[in-house]
């Protein structure tokens, strides 16, 4: 409906009609109506020229290797995945038309859209999922394949149809499959081509300097009418806050994500220039290596986790733009977050208790960067501050923001670190903390966690699922290697030309996808 809708083969009219028909009424029709005025009004035409916070030289065009936001805005214009997230939070077909659950959700089952054509003009098919998926299983260092690790086997069932049987239930495996590292490119003879950056998307690469410039221009034959209104993207790589504000507020470019919090309310003030913000699962935290001392000793972890003032960085660093964190990272707006679970605060007393069931004093470097965050280097200064109290020595290591998430991120023993978060508990949960996962930056394991994990995938009494994610959250916050300060929500600047719908905060600028889902007016 909604594809005849942008094509003119029905009016705003006859869509409401069928609305109704369908029994789709209140604030869902209220919510499709909203969206088709929206799209009426969209129009194709002009560069999207956006700012990024994100961008290293040493990234690359290979799905299993994407780790910042730079490289995730560059996935969602040149390629399509399974499923993607809408506004809601919920996980709807984008390259697959449907999926089936059988078997307890043991055996899932997806209807690929037809006549969907790549950049080279090579046709979607069974086997270019096969091959897509395979990429990140087996020998790899994706991301992807820890969660990918509970797909017992892949085959296809005619040329539109793959059929995923895994090791256990999973009623949330529609977002697994659709982890944005497992983009769905075009296979030959079996393989993949990771880094020739030919998708489906919105947006056919054209130029790409690592770390600096990306350039696209419109993909002619995509297969979302509905989507894509730019006739060209450009996405340069600014990852200083300043540099970036300036760049929007010269007309250098018309879109920044990150925000520089201490300056957002002076932007929103001139003349031409829009501030929003979106509230979602986003988080920033101190991830310490478990696997190294002295960060293996759980009292030291704990003394750490008492030794921060959540609510004065929440206030310095964020601004009022956030809510204060409880060392785990399922987020409020998550529907298996704990909310029943102490919130845990500063307390100086305590953190000199663990310290001295540790040894005695604490020493130890932290290290930031403004990549990792924004002011992440602030939030470990304050941290050092707020330690001290307690007589625990933090030497903040200030590094260099380019190859940070190469050099720094689970390199050294303890960093600063975001997550965009996930929609989900199992998402987020097996990305990040389940044992050997390959994103597991505080390399943590616990078989306790590692069970609930596998047991709560395939519950479908949601209330013993609930109480699963519940101590699963506790014991990431009891025992985990991760201080998690706060969430934050995403703020970010266009100018006034720039129209949208109802955003999306599963990721930054609208899930990541503004360049195609956002128009000039």
């Amino acid at each position: 409906m909604k594809e005849e809708l942008i094509s003119g083969k029905i009016t705003r009219r006859e869509f409401a009609q069928r609305l109704i028909a369908l029994g789709i009424i209140g604030s869902s029709a209220g919510t499709l109506l909203t969206w088709a005025d929206k799209a009426h009004a969209a129009k194709r035409g002009g560069r999207l020229r956006a700012g990024i916070a994100h961008g290293s030289t040493t990234d690359t065009l290979d799905p299993a290797t994407y780790e910042n936001g730079y490289m995730s805005k560059i996935n969602y214009a040149i390629q399509n995945h399974l499923g993607e997230v809408d506004h809601t939070g919920n996980m709807f077909p984008e390259l697959a038309e449907s999926w089936d659950p059988q078997n307890g959700a043991k055996t899932w089952v997806f209807n690929l859209r037809r006549g969907v054509e790549f950049h080279n003009g090579k046709t979607l098919d069974s086997d270019d999922v096969i091959a897509s998926f395979q990429h990140h299983m087996g020998e790899t260092k994706s991301p992807a394949k820890s969660l990918l690790k509970q797909v017992s086997s892949i085959r296809k069932d005619g040329k539109y149809k793959v059929v995923f049987e895994l090791t256990g239930g999973n009623a949330d495996f529609p977002f697994v499959a659709s982890d944005y590292h497992i983009a769905i490119k075009a296979s030959k003879d079996g393989k993949i081509n990771p880094t020739d950056g030919i998708g489906t998307g919105a947006y056919v690469l054209k130029e790409m300097e690592m770390g600096v410039r990306f350039f696209g221009t419109r993909n002619p034959n995509y297969f979302k009418p509905d989507r894509g209104w730019f006739n060209e993207l450009e996405m340069l790589s600014i990852v200083d806050p300043t540099a970036r504000s300036n760049a929007l507020t010269t007309g250098e470019v018309d879109v920044i994500d990150r925000v520089d919090l201490k300056t957002a309310h002076l932007l929103a003030r001139k003349s031409g220039i829009k501030v929003e913000e979106t509230t979602g699962t986003k988080h920033y935290t101190f991830p310490m290596r478990t696997d190294t001392p002295p960060f293996d000793d759980n009292n030291v972890r704990m003394a750490l986790k008492h030794a921060v003032n959540r609510d004065e960085i929440v206030e310095k660093v964020l601004f009022g733009h956030g809510v204060v964190g409880n060392d785990h990272p399922i987020a409020p707006s998550n529907p298996f977050h704990a909310a029943t679970l102490p919130q845990r605060t500063y307390d100086p007393d305590k953190a000199r208790f663990y310290a001295k069931k540790a040894g005695g004093s604490i020493k130890v470097q932290l290290s930031a960067a403004d990549a990792a965050f924004p002011g992440a280097v602030d939030a470990a200064v304050l941290y050092k501050e707020h330690a001290a109290v307690a007589g625990i020595d933090i030497e903040v290591i200030r590094e260099p923001s380019d190859g940070y998430w190469s050099n720094v991120w689970m390199k050294k023993p303890w960093g600063a670190c975001y997550w965009g978060g996930r929609p989900t508990e199992d998402w987020m949960f097996s990305t990040a903390y389940m044992g050997g996962a390959s994103w597991n930056d505080t390399f943590w394991k616990h078989d306790r966690f590692d069970k609930l994990l596998i047991q709560a995938r395939a519950e479908t009494d949601q209330n013993k699922r609930r109480e699963m994610y519940y101590e699963m959250q506790q014991i990431v916050r009891d025992e985990g290697g991760v201080v998690v300060p706060m969430f934050a929500n995403y703020v970010f600047g266009t100018t006034d030309k720039i129209e949208h719908g109802t955003l999306a905060g599963n990721w930054d600028l609208d899930g990541d996808k503004f360049h195609e889902r956002w128009w000039y007016s």
